[in-house]
């Protein structure tokens, strides 16, 4: 789900890279960092640039990626038999340096004990091991004029408004809330001296990860003035976020890009 205009990435290409480094960053989260030669054809943009990541299925060797850049990559991906295709989850760049690109993985197991792809892949990468990343450019856009920006997230949103704050001018203004499971989650980044950041924890409290994050929405006291919003995470907070803002404070359809990131009981495809 997303109402919003990318910004293109510039000449994309499907990249094989290389874990180099992993830590655990906070009791939910790990950090993957990726590297190796096909990095240098990699091109920053900054603020929230989101990324296809191709994972290899228990038992591959080796990872085979589509060689498509464009919309027909997805035909070529469906194309390769079943137990040959990567996993394939939206990422977003967390951090960039020539050497290494830094992921957030929100690492969670299921009442069996069971992990996703994505997050058993960040628990047990070890160095050497194969992903893919194609890129797909910037969600964050605003297109008309404003005087501050609202950024709402969760947890999985994180890498997202940590990305938009670091890129955001210094004279910036704004308000940013993003919930996590745990106040220890908890991260330090760039934030221009006029954004007020809230962070909010569920800590052990049984609620549907966006709730916590919709209420201290709903409560703030927000400014004044033309805003640009920008909402991201689990599709119950974005949507909700959304419908508040327009029914209740009164702000323009047309100001406001969200994208539903994930569903709350609902898997990924496989």
């Amino acid at each position: 789900m997303a109402t919003f205009q990318l910004r293109k990435p510039v000449d994309p290409h499907v990249l094989l890279l290389e874990v180099t480094k992993t830590e655990r960053i906070s009791p939910n989260m790990v950090r993957v960092t990726l590297g190796g030669d096909g990095l240098e054809r990699f091109t920053p943009l900054g603020f929230d640039q989101w990324f296809r990541l191709f994972l290899p299925r228990p038992g591959q060797d080796t990872l085979k990626l589509p060689t498509r850049t464009s919309g027909l990559w997805y035909a070529q991906y469906l194309a390769t038999a079943r137990p040959k295709r990567p996993f394939v989850r939206n990422y977003t760049v967390r951090a960039y340096r020539p050497d290494g690109l830094d992921i957030d993985f929100v690492v969670h197991a299921d009442d069996d004990g069971h992990s996703g792809p994505a997050s058993a892949f960040a628990l047990s990468a070890d160095p050497g091991d194969q992903a893919g990343l194609l890129d797909q450019g910037v969600g964050y856009h605003p297109r008309h004029d404003h005087d501050w920006t609202l950024l709402v997230a969760d947890e999985t949103g994180l890498p997202a408004v940590a990305g938009v704050l670091s890129s955001l001018p210094e004279d910036a203004k704004g308000v940013a809330v993003v919930e996590l499971p745990s106040i220890q989650d908890r991260q330090d980044f760039r934030v221009p001296p006029g954004v007020t950041l809230h962070w909010v924890a569920r800590d052990g409290a049984p609620d549907v990860p966006g709730r916590l994050a919709l209420r201290t929405l709903r409560a703030a006291e927000l400014p004044a003035g033309p805003v640009y919003a920008y909402l991201v995470g689990e599709s119950g907070l974005v949507t909700g976020g959304r419908r508040h803002l327009v029914e209740d404070r009164g702000v323009p359809k047309s100001v406001i890009d969200f994208i539903g990131y994930w569903r709350h009981g609902h898997a990924a495809p496989g």
